[in-house]
């Protein structure tokens, strides 16, 4: 379902999840999900907030690292509540917009968002109604991606797309999932949003993929690129151009590669 007023490169509809989840979940945001929770256990919190929620990766690793804490998952686009809430039914799930939180002042310990606040139109809009929802000494933990390079997948991915249509390629990939990967930039917009910096790590796991023609087929039909490529050009020439760009670069298969990004924690 399309949301009014998103942008389509931020859109999601009902088909994409199931993709999303099956290709890019296990080999992409996994292995950062585990971190994440990890981190987010050591805070010891009862009252977690989660934003852009996804299809629950996060969702389920804190249920598991922090099995007394009451977890509320949340994600602007009903078509990924509605994934989510059958895939982690232990959270409280709801559609919301992370720059208009539908929640009292004060209700939560801590804040986890992976690799969403890309998403957001207004950052530190959005930063600040994080702070307005924790509590006095709560904490904000989240991670964003670093630069397209430092991606090895989606650096393999975007060489495909520029194959594929050598004339205007689709830039999702580096304009938003890539588009905040300067620490500087992000530590920025949460001192103008009133946090305190505790913590900024550059972090690199590795991802495992069976094949890249499964890797392809989750980033052409499991992101908002799906409708830069369906705008431009008939898809299965455009898939087979982009396995066998990936390929070349990566191999068919299993294939493994660094991905980094950075983890950031800040108090209330």
């Amino acid at each position: 379902m399309r949301v009014a007023g998103i942008k389509a490169d931020r859109r999601w509809s009902e088909s994409m999840p199931a993709a999303y989840e099956q290709y890019l979940v296990p080999v992409v945001f996994q292995p950062f999900a585990g971190d994440l929770a990890a981190r987010a256990a050591v805070l010891r919190p009862q009252r977690i907030l989660e934003l852009a929620a996804g299809t629950g990766v996060l969702t389920s690793a804190l249920l598991v690292a922090a099995p007394s804490a009451k977890v509320t998952a949340t994600d602007l686009n009903e078509a990924m509540v509605a994934f989510g809430s059958a895939r982690s039914p232990g959270a409280v799930w709801r559609q919301a917009d992370a720059q208009r939180l539908p929640f009292p002042d004060g209700g939560f310990d801590l804040v986890a968002c992976q690799f969403g606040v890309m998403f957001f139109p207004d950052r530190i809009g959005a930063f600040t109604e994080v702070r307005r929802v924790l509590a006095p000494g709560g904490r904000f933990l989240f991670n964003t991606w670093g630069s397209l390079g430092a991606h090895a997948f989606e650096v393999a991915l975007q060489a495909g797309l520029e194959r594929a249509f050598p004339v205007d390629p689709p830039q999702f990939f580096r304009t938003v999932p890539h588009g905040y990967a300067d620490p500087a930039v992000v530590a920025a917009d949460l001192a103008a949003a009133g946090f305190a910096v505790e913590e900024e790590q550059e972090l690199t796991l590795q991802g495992w993929a069976a094949s890249t023609a499964d890797l392809a087929t989750g980033y052409l039909t499991g992101t908002p690129v799906r409708a830069a490529v369906e705008e431009r050009g008939d898809g299965p020439t455009v898939r087979a151009a982009v396995i066998e760009e990936m390929t070349a670069r990566l191999g068919p298969g299993p294939v493994t590669a660094p991905m980094t990004a950075f983890v950031f924690r800040a108090a209330a």
